[in-house]
């Protein structure tokens, strides 16, 4: 096996993991208030990294502390308003797909804030995602407030990317991941004290084994394990391997009993194109790699 195709086996198996846990996220906040329950998964994640990685955080200057906080920032928002969507009663495929709008989120963020050019695959995008989202949400003319919730999630996120790909270099990458995780880690710890007051434990084996699983599989074992991978292949096919994830989770939520309407899996559909037409037609044409092929955030 070459090393090409390990490491896209390794990256498909994320995304695998990642689409996945949109099902076991919703069943874990059904019986752990969602601060707790996010609070238990960063804290096992930033120490199982810290393990990993002992000295990541050593000599770092003061910039890069701040930018890793308000990168962490973000990224908690982005985490709590997705589980708090899910735990509002959005199904966990529509929370898969409203979450992947992100892709086409992250350069009309770029072009706002920093002055940077949308191309036409961009703008149509942006249409068919926007059709996309209200076939998939509209009930009886409005739409939810889980619904609403997740898509402040695909802002955050989109946001987080925007200044990760400014920020970031191939020297404090692993520094920069520490930091968000420990800072999504303490804001959730305070959420969990001041909202669920006090902070709760999962009740049983089942609870802490879903914890346990979205800490080290879907956290620490996806962002080590994209990580590598991507220097091992070109944009193009991760992109591929990234745009699956929703595909995953309609699966995985079709198991667990998710039922769309035809309208709605029309608006998947839209998405999903959507997705494929911001990450693919820059890497046709040799354009700069989108953040998005770079770093893993649709899992919840």
């Amino acid at each position: 096996m070459t090393t090409t195709t390990r490491a896209t086996a390794a990256l498909l198996l994320a995304t695998l993991i990642w689409g996945s846990t949109f099902v076991l996220v919703d069943a874990v906040v059904d019986h752990l208030p969602v601060h707790s329950f996010l609070a238990w998964r960063f804290t096992i994640a930033f120490l199982a990294l810290l393990l990993i990685r002992p000295t990541a955080l050593r000599g770092l200057d003061r910039i890069t502390w701040l930018r890793g906080v308000v990168l962490g920032l973000a990224l908690g928002i982005g985490y709590a308003t997705q589980t708090g969507g899910l735990a509002a009663g959005t199904l966990p495929t529509v929370s898969g797909f409203i979450t992947g709008m992100f892709v086409v989120l992250t350069p009309l963020l770029s072009a706002w804030w920093f002055r940077t050019r949308m191309g036409w695959s961009t703008a149509i995008a942006v249409g068919c995602a926007g059709t996309g989202l209200a076939l998939l949400t509209l009930v009886h003319g409005r739409i939810g407030g889980g619904e609403w919730l997740t898509a402040a999630c695909a802002v955050a996120f989109a946001a987080q990317i925007v200044l990760l790909g400014r920020w970031s270099t191939p020297s404090n990458t692993v520094a920069l991941v520490l930091i968000q995780i420990g800072t999504v880690s303490v804001l959730e710890i305070l959420m969990a004290v001041i909202v669920d007051a006090p902070p709760q434990l999962p009740h049983n084996a089942h609870a802490w084994l879903g914890v346990a699983f979205l800490a080290l599989a879907a956290t620490v074992y996806g962002f080590l394990a994209q990580t590598w991978a991507q220097a091992h292949m070109s944009a193009t096919r991760a992109a591929v391997i990234l745009t699956t994830e929703p595909m995953f989770a309609a699966l995985t939520g079709a198991i667990a009993g998710d039922r769309l309407l035809p309208r709605q899996l029309l608006g998947a559909a839209l998405v999903l194109t959507a997705m494929y037409l911001v990450e693919l037609t820059p890497a046709r044409k040799g354009g700069r790699e989108s953040a998005e092929a770079r770093i893993p955030h649709l899992e919840p």
